[in-house]
């Protein structure tokens, strides 16, 4: 993991507090380090510069770093640390509810604030990779991306409605094999079928229209007669 890259948000009114943190940061590698004193412009930087992590104080003069935490969780999952002065448990158990990754109450060490910075960067670099890993499926033309919820075929985008997505996915995690309408329907509706079986057809006809060079003489997904469908790719 890269630090010189990295950005850290610090929201404290302290200006002791945010000199003395930014000063160990930097000499941990950490270069790019902005700060705020009020929760109102903390939350306008997050907006601005798109953090790495936060470390946010819990009582600001214009606010509570609660509220702040609340906001960025609408918008984002990177990593937010509180610092407060608050020690009681009830106050590390709101911090923990509402969306925080660690709790550092003051007085605190420095240099174990600028470890805990990186172990929660770190974290952050391995989730996003797993997520990047795991959310990407890669079959012949076809590329699915579930964290993005897009398709792409031959390098161009598809655009697919939630069902069509769904029954997509499923296709492709499930390539080659012979998949009856139950399963379909149970795996993409999640419900069970009691005869859907104009739903189902409806929606791998539109799928066809979207993915298929001419529809009516599938290559990819065909009809296998009397037991459902199979999508025929090769890996490339």
């Amino acid at each position: 993991m890269s630090l010189n890259n990295k950005k850290v948000l610090i929201i404290d009114d302290e200006e002791d507090i945010l000199r003395l943190i930014k000063t160990v940061l930097e000499k941990e590698g950490i270069k790019n380090v902005i700060t705020s004193t009020t929760a109102n412009g903390g939350f306008s930087q997050f907006k601005e510069t798109n953090p790495d992590l936060v470390l946010l104080d819990i009582m600001l003069p214009d606010g509570e770093g609660y509220d702040v935490c609340r906001q960025i969780r609408n918008i984002s999952r990177v990593p937010i640390l509180f610092l407060s002065a608050k020690t009681e448990e009830i106050d590390k158990i709101l911090g923990f509810a509402i969306g925080g990754d660690d709790y550092i109450t003051k007085p605190f060490s420095p240099k174990e604030v600028a470890y805990r910075v990186k172990a929660q960067l770190r974290r952050a670099d391995y989730m996003q990779i797993t997520i990047e890993k795991d959310s990407v499926i890669k079959v012949g033309p076809f590329e699915l991306n579930e964290e993005k919820v897009q398709l792409v075929k031959n390098e161009k985008m598809i655009e697919l409605k939630p069902k069509e997505f769904g029954l997509m996915k499923y296709f492709l995690e499930n390539k080659n094999r012979v998949i009856c309408k139950e399963q379909l329907y149970d795996a993409v509706w999640g419900e069970e079928f009691f005869g859907m079986d104009n739903t189902v057809m409806v929606h791998i006809r539109r799928l066809r229209e979207k993915i298929e060079e001419q529809p009516s003489h599938p290559k990819y997904l065909l009809t296998v007669k009397g037991l459902g469908y199979k999508l025929m790719v090769e890996d490339e």
